[in-house]
């Protein structure tokens, strides 16, 4: 066997372990630069970095009776989250990055997308059907940032801004559906319905898509 070809193994055997853990990391950025944002303490910057990178994942691990939850599994997640926090008091503190509203969102669009095909195919795998499947995915996806935002006494903003969240992760969830029934490869399934999420949910922030509103 060669090199390459071995290093094509290992990414198909670890594709999934990969995806989750990047969708982990982008939902965790957008936890610490929100606590950032709110000036709070070392330990309240590692909660809320946790809710965000964590909530959802465990809500569907509940609901699926999945044990144990990913983050427990994997203890070295909690390291690497107090790691990013403590990192993130000397790079902030220097003023690398604005922490405003908008930096918060990049992360998140990462985020949702990994989450919403990443938690469709694992409630499709437990044996769920397409809409059971679908709904759990877009709740992995928006359950971290609902977290994020009570945990920092925000009304959250999937709720208030107005430009489509849920809705994008629902839709691009389709196709990972879309892709097990037509016996896809999971990594192309995932990594198509992540990119398209992502890419739908950069538009609507950078064009300002608006969902309709109620008018009294």
């Amino acid at each position: 066997m060669t090199q390459s070809q071995g290093s094509i193994e290992w990414l198909v055997s670890n594709g999934n372990l990969i995806f989750e853990s990047l969708g982990i990391l982008a939902f965790a950025v957008s936890g610490l630069l929100e606590a950032a944002r709110k000036k709070l303490d070392l330990v309240g910057m590692s909660m809320v970095t946790g809710f965000a990178a964590f909530g959802g994942g465990t809500l569907r691990d509940i609901l699926l009776d999945r044990r144990p939850f990913f983050w427990v599994q994997n203890q070295y997640w909690i390291f690497i989250i107090i790691a990013l926090c403590l990192l993130s008091l000397v790079f902030l503190r220097r003023r690398h990055l604005a922490l405003t509203e908008r930096a918060v969102q990049w992360p998140d669009a990462i985020g949702l997308g990994i989450f919403s095909a990443g938690g469709t195919q694992i409630a499709l795998s437990a044996g769920q059907p397409p809409m059971i499947a679908v709904i759990l995915g877009t709740m992995t996806a928006i359950v971290g940032g609902i977290a994020r935002d009570v945990a920092v006494a925000e009304i959250p903003q999937v709720f208030i801004d107005h430009r489509p969240y849920a809705v994008i992760a629902f839709t691009g969830s389709w196709i990972v559906v879309l892709g097990d029934s037509l016996a896809w490869p999971n990594f192309a399934s995932l990594w198509l319905s992540a990119g398209v999420i992502i890419l739908l949910r950069v538009l609507a922030i950078l064009r300002g898509w608006k969902l309709p509103t109620w008018r009294l």
